[in-house]
């Protein structure tokens, strides 16, 4: 174990492709939508304190969200999740605890991982992020490109060039350009070139030389967050964040560092294949609960008390009602039920995509206890 790794867990999200199971006040990341028994945040933390130490795990998280992961993760340092004010992106929420992390170990190599991912291979996870720590050491940017098993638009892209040969990092090659969710005839030329691999959003770096990225690019977002790392732990914490969260620009990391990084030849990625997914819908986690190949599809059912009548009917239901109910499918196809104590949503694993549209018109309705 590599003392000076830290891990970055950014646990954020506005609660709106997997409504009404996810809220605002309960975004995705604190739920069980795959039924394993553990939240999607309990199982980053499974996945990440066996690599970096329990005691080298950050989270960043908004204000209204601290004591539900400090209940969700008890092995945590409190004083290690870090509370957003507001929601300000992935390169503020990242660079705030890469501050934080480098004042307490001027020598640390950071890892952001996502909060509300799905892994199913984690050793293999675990050799990449590796090797992903043995090429931070270069001083360059590392990120993780995930193998495509299909040509994905719902992801971003980066394209991948020759192997570096360093040792103790095998894999790892340079990333040439990230590249923007793209079209479907785009998506089908990257797969098939074999040399574009799909975004997962996980960065790993010298804290210190992604720091150096943030500045370079972005002098106010560091001027700023900077601020509020120095008054971090004192009295002055909360008088400062009051003051300088506020006025911080809203912007990906990817924007801020890993393209900027990548234009100048500063990026590696270490190519992954160990079952990646963003549970973006509810397609999403229907594929990811869908039975072993050969078993019959049926209809899924996770959480809850619901009781299941099923005839010539596939897909996946959710139940988080405290009241016990029969759910009755009858010859339906991949459909999505979601029952809760104040919403039922019935769409379709085709139509997973536009469950954020029925939030929109939620809110339009003024239906604000619903979002």
């Amino acid at each position: 174990m590599n003392t000076h790794f830290h891990a970055i867990i950014p646990a954020g999200g506005s609660g709106t492709r997997l409504w009404p199971l996810s809220r605002k006040a309960s975004p995705k990341f604190l739920h069980d939508v795959l039924g394993t028994g553990r939240s999607l945040i309990q199982s980053t933390w499974d996945r990440v304190a066996p690599i970096v130490g329990p005691g080298n795990v950050w989270v960043v998280t908004g204000e209204s969200h601290f004591e539900q992961v400090a209940e969700q993760l008890p092995e945590m340092f409190p004083h290690k999740i870090v509370s957003e004010p507001s929601p300000k992106d992935s390169a503020a929420a990242i660079g705030l605890a890469t501050m934080l992390i480098a004042k307490e170990d001027p020598d640390a190599i950071v890892g952001s991982f996502s909060a509300d991912h799905s892994i199913t291979n984690v050793d293999e996870f675990r050799m990449v992020i590796d090797q992903a720590c043995v090429a931070a050491e270069t001083g360059d940017i590392v990120t993780v490109g995930i193998m495509p098993r299909s040509p994905a638009t719902a992801y971003g892209y980066i394209e991948t060039g020759d192997l570096l040969g360093l040792d103790g990092a095998p894999t790892a090659r340079r990333a040439m350009a990230f590249a923007e969710k793209p079209a479907a005839s785009t998506a089908r030329t990257y797969v098939d070139s074999g040399r574009y691999r799909w975004n997962a959003g996980m960065f790993i770096a010298k804290a210190q030389a992604l720091l150096e990225v943030l500045e370079a690019e972005d002098p106010p977002l560091f001027v700023g967050l900077s601020r509020i790392a120095e008054a971090w732990g004192t009295d002055a914490q909360a008088e400062v964040l009051a003051e300088v969260w506020p006025g911080l620009e809203k912007r990906a990391i990817d924007y801020v560092v890993a393209e900027p990084a990548a234009a100048a030849g500063r990026v590696i990625v270490i190519p992954g294949d160990f079952g990646w997914d963003d549970v973006g819908d509810f397609d999403s986690v229907a594929r990811l609960r869908q039975p072993v190949p050969g078993e019959p599809r049926g209809v899924i059912s996770i959480g809850g008390s619901c009781e299941l009548l099923e005839v010539d009917a596939s897909g996946v239901v959710f139940s988080e009602s405290e009241q016990p109910r029969t759910v009755a499918i009858v010859g339906l196809d991949d459909l999505v039920v979601v029952d809760t104590e104040d919403v039922l949503l019935i769409t379709s694993r085709s139509h997973a995509q536009d469950v954020k549209k029925a939030v929109s018109a939620a809110g339009e309705r003024g239906l604000d206890d619903l979002l």
